[in-house]
């Protein structure tokens, strides 16, 4: 018989073909494969197309080089010999020098070798440069282990490429095209591109606008509010694709897209961008990552949180490699990588609360990533894609075992997700609509396909705009997507290698490497067919973890090194220690770093609220303890040498800190409901309290235990606090925050302090006393230090803010933002203090920032007064009509109820001098600042009074500050001057023209 060899044909023989093998590998009959609605087109086996031309996804682009090229085995260039002790710098210059040779042909330095034994690593490693590879000996018991040790919540590998995806150039491309259906490769554009010298990269840009919005019904999730609905511009989507063709407008990529760009929800843009940043040719293999962890504590969070993040790359991968007692993700693939392969890979023992963002084992954020051969126990969201993932991306022959949460698309709007031969034990798979979930993720999944899965329950949901669909599905049903062949099998039994053979046109059974299912599954097996079948289940067939741990037969990795050079014979390479500014000290009652008086402007934290996505990014402020799992960067988990150096370009002197007023996003609806789960929403704002790993919090997550301490949050604080002292900067170091028992009633739910919250019985009433049914008035309890647990918790605490920075010099201590509390607390918090200092010989700069009232009573008493260093003018101020607006400490009401109550009038240039000319006068030898009422507005009224800290302009002439700090505001004859003098010289500045002269 003559075959036609068209691409439908070879599909149909390759499917038969496999089938064939299966059969004759288990001696059974071959079962006829059930015939479905599909075809070959153009090299992707599609579901006929709708009648726009929208067709299943070829899914065979994902991976390593879009899985047309095997992940090869690079030279060895360098060995590391295991030592004891911290190896972080003995494997970094190993990483770093094969970073360092030259590019061979195929766009590969070299491999690191690890060899068998135990690696200790303190820090963090990375791969930086194309063409390097971590390789260990294996991953059994005799293998390559790497421990990652400490409490830091650094991912302990990260392939790392500098941020890309700057457009070139000021030109954007219009698609003309009236719609592209899903699966398209080609469409047109509005300039002709003939004859132009152009970069090959692009992003397609397709917009989420207010029509499309409203289709998909993502405004407003229920209850008529629309806080978490969807916004325009919030859910765009951003291809990264390479142009293969021109043929003048009209453009061909180099893999299809997910979702349809359609003019009648705004159509689409193209830009060039420049990808140079972007490191290739990149993996980690054959080897195993623990990370330590509490293990009194099941659900410790303080250890590591992700094992590898693959960020900024292309063409890379993670093969052969088991993570043990990791908090977050095994590997999670960013956003602003593609073309990953993660393979061979088991996650085992989860160590962290059970609860979103953690256990996010096998995620990815980019575009046309590949797992397969993926193993999960215990974990939350095992396989999953994140928030507007434009794809496509592959889970191929996964498993999850007992999971605590379902696996799919995760947040909004991933498009073209494939899970082929995933096996989910104990939960779900999800293509469908998560509606307020996820901070408003809606609809979660479009244009993505279930292929011979089985899982708990399987949800195929059809999307306006967009469909998803599942085949051969083993599980309970939900949902209106396109469902065929449920309960039942579908061949190939891989549609991923289906498509791949497809396009390549060559067989792929030595890429798929599928375990082996034997067996007859008639429902009428002979007789002889069914004694075998007795014998064969008396020795169970092999399950997936054991076949991933077979990898190294099918897979060999080479760690032959004979003759190749160890890093102690390279050389590792010097850290110097950093330079430090001038310690910060008060010098003739000014606040100074040498001889230079601290000025300029501040960052003060937010306290609750932002986003990780989009916009809420662009305008976040930086934060100290603020967290997101796995990602860095401005709004996120903020890079702090990055905000130090920023700071000092922008000329801002000090970073004000406090606590987050919760911990959830979830809370921004300032609901006092108790949650009914831990699914938390990022940006987490990290608490000083430990969590205690038992019973449940109001936000769903463990209780706190108030004698232990948040390792992440404090280690951050003294990471910047020795920023601070390398870059001449400040930390204003709140101690307590106390919005927290004030004002609206959610302040105080998720209140590490309230009962319901820690296991230390601090006695405050429960339920709550809710004033109204919404407000909160707890100051007073809280402040009370006649209660003998109470009083005991706050001193260990205040201990702790001492204690943290006890060998830094450019902290400042207050005793807590919004603090408007009574008296007593204030001296009680100065006694802690003088018995720290006199235990441990220490004096740290401690600021009284209170109300007026209580400062002055604390100042006219020298057994307190002693222990202050600067007077920090805040929660009053004199009017411009000289009258003082001053709250009195205390009343049980934040600053803004206070001001409410007495209608504070704006101060003046005149009043503010006079506030601070006062204090300055009155205690020498104190520094005073002010940061009341248009602090930044009259920097120089602060500063010419004799202030710190003021706000002054960076154009400001630098010797004029250096020359204050001699000097103190003197009396002037012209009404319109104010002057700084030692006597000798003066500063004086002219409030009409604006103008410092020294004279």
């Amino acid at each position: 018989m003559t075959i036609k060899k068209t691409y439908q044909q070879l599909f149909l023989i390759a499917a038969v073909v496999f089938s064939f093998q299966q059969a004759l590998l288990a001696q059974k009959p071959l079962k006829p494969a059930p015939l479905l609605p599909l075809f070959v087109e153009k090299g992707a086996l599609s579901y006929t197309p709708d009648s726009l031309g929208n067709r299943i996804p070829d899914f065979s682009y994902c991976g390593y080089k879009a899985s047309e090229q095997a992940i090869p085995n690079v030279d060895i260039k360098v060995v590391v010999p295991v030592t004891k002790g911290d190896a972080t710098l003995r494997i970094q210059s190993a990483l770093d020098y094969v970073a360092s040779l030259p590019v061979d042909a195929n766009g590969f330095r070299g491999a690191v070798l690890l060899q068998k034994g135990s690696y200790e690593v303190l820090g963090q490693l990375r791969i930086t440069a194309s063409g390097v590879v971590l390789r260990g000996s294996g991953t059994n018991t005799n293998g390559t282990t790497i421990i990652g040790a400490g409490t830091g919540r650094l991912a302990l590998i990260k392939i790392i490429g500098q941020k890309s995806g700057q457009q070139i150039g000021s030109s954007v491309l219009k698609i003309t095209n009236a719609y592209v259906p899903v699966n398209a490769t080609t469409f047109n554009v509005d300039v002709d591109l003939s004859n132009r010298d152009i970069v090959n990269t692009i992003i397609i840009h397709r917009p989420s606008t207010k029509n499309w919005i409203a289709t998909l019904g993502t405004d407003i999730f229920g209850g008529g509010i629309s806080a978490l609905g969807w916004k325009p511009g919030d859910r765009d989507l951003f291809f990264d694709r390479t142009i293969t063709k021109i043929e003048g407008n009209k453009i061909t990529i180099d893999a299809p897209l997910t979702t349809a760009l359609d003019t009648a929800y705004g159509g689409a843009s193209v830009y060039f961008y420049n990808d140079n940043g972007r490191i290739k040719n990149c993996g980690i293999e054959n080897i195993k990552l623990i990370s330590v962890y509490d293990k009194n504590n099941l659900k410790d969070e303080d250890h590591r949180w992700n094992a590898i993040n693959v960020e900024n790359a292309e063409d890379a991968w993670v093969r052969q490699v088991s993570f043990e007692n990791f908090a977050g993700s095994a590997v999670s693939v960013l956003e602003t990588s593609k073309r990953v392969t993660v393979e061979d890979c088991k996650s085992l023992h989860p160590v962290s609360e059970i609860g979103g963002q953690r256990r996010y084992t096998f995620l990815t954020t980019g575009q046309q990533t590949l797992f397969q051969r993926c193993y999960a126990e215990d974990g939350y969201h095992d396989f999953a894609t994140g928030y507007c993932v434009p794809g496509p991306n592959a889970f191929v022959q996964c498993e999850s075992h007992l999971p605590n949460s379902f696996s799919g698309g995760i947040d909004s709007w991933s498009s073209g997700i494939l899970f082929d031969v995933v096996n989910v034990d104990g939960n779900a798979l999800r293509f469908g609509n998560r509606g307020q979930d996820a901070n408003g993720a809606g609809w979660a999944t479009a244009n993505s396909v279930f292929w011979n899965c089985t899982a708990a329950r399987i949800d195929c949901y059809k999307p306006p705009t967009a469909q998803n669909w599942s085949f051969g599905s083993w599980a309970q049903f939900s949902g209106d997507g396109y469902w065929g062949e449920s309960n039942n099998t579908i061949n190939p039994r891989s549609l991923f290698y289906g498509q791949l053979a497809a396009r390549l046109n060559k067989k792929t059974d030595d890429l798929a490497q599928f375990l082996f299912i034997p067996g007859e599954a008639s429902s009428s097996p002979s007789v002889e067919v069914a004694t075998e079948l007795t014998k064969i289940a008396a020795k169970p067939r092999m399950q997936m973890p054991e076949w991933i741990d077979l990898a190294y037969q099918r897979n060999p990795i080479t760690t032959n090194a004979v003759g190749v050079k160890t890093i102690d014979q390279v050389g590792i390479k010097k850290i110097t220690a950093p330079a430090m500014a001038a310690a910060m000290q008060i010098k003739n009652g000014w606040l100074v770093r040498g001889d230079e008086i601290l000025a300029g402007a501040r960052n003060i934290v937010p306290w609750w609220n932002g986003g990780v996505q989009g916009n809420d990014l662009v305008t976040a402020k930086p934060h100290i303890t603020r967290f997101v799992p796995g990602r860095t960067g401005n709004g996120l988990t903020d890079d702090l040498d990055e905000v130090a150096n920023e700071m000092k370009t922008k000329h801002i002197v000090a970073m004000e800190h406090n606590y987050g007023l919760w911990y959830d996003l979830r809370r921004d609806d300032h609901e006092r409901i108790r949650r009914m789960d831990g699914e938390v929403w990022p940006p987490f704002y990290e608490l000083p309290f430990a969590r205690s790993g038992k019973e449940l919090a109001w936000d769903g997550l463990s209780k706190y235990d108030l004698t232990k301490y948040n390792l992440f949050y404090w280690s951050r604080l003294k990471q910047f606090a020795d920023l601070a002292d390398q870059k001449g900067l400040v930390l204003v170091h709140q101690n307590y925050f106390q919005h927290n028992i004030i004002e609206a009633g959610a302040h105080y739910v998720d209140f590490p302090w309230r009962t319901a919250n820690n296991i230390n019985n601090t006695g405050f009433p429960e339920p709550p006393p809710f004033a109204g049914d919404k407000r909160i008035f707890l100051a007073e309890q809280f402040y009370d230090i006649t209660n003998p647990v109470r009083k005991e918790l706050h001193k260990k605490f205040i201990r702790q803010c001492l204690n943290n920075f006890k060998d830094n010099n450019g902290v400042i201590q207050f005793i807590g933002e919004e603090f408007t509390g009574p008296l007593h607390f204030v001296k009680f918090w100065l006694d802690v203090v003088k018995d720290w200092e006199k235990e441990t010989g220490k004096h740290p700069i401690i600021g009284l920032c209170v109300t007026k009232d209580v400062q002055d009573s604390i100042l006219s008493n020298p057994a307190y007064a002693t222990v202050v260093d600067i007077i920090d003018i805040r929660y009053w101020h004199y009017q411009a009509d000289g009258t003082a607006y001053e709250p009195k400490g205390g009343l049980n009401l934040a600053p803004r109820q206070h001001a409410r109550l007495l209608k504070p009038k704006k101060t003046s240039f005149e009043q503010v001098y006079r506030a601070v000319k006062e204090y300055r006068e009155k205690y020498p030898t104190k520094a005073v600042s002010y940061s009341g009422d248009s602090y930044p507005e009259f920097g120089i009224a602060a500063f010419m009074a004799g202030g710190s800290l003021a706000v002054l302009s960076a154009d400001i002439n630098p010797e004029i500050v250096k020359a204050a700090v001699g000097m103190k505001p003197v009396a002037s004859s012209n009404k319109n001057e104010y002057v700084l003098s030692d006597g000798k010289r003066s500063i004086v500045y002219n409030v009409d023209t604006r103008k410092f002269e020294i004279q």
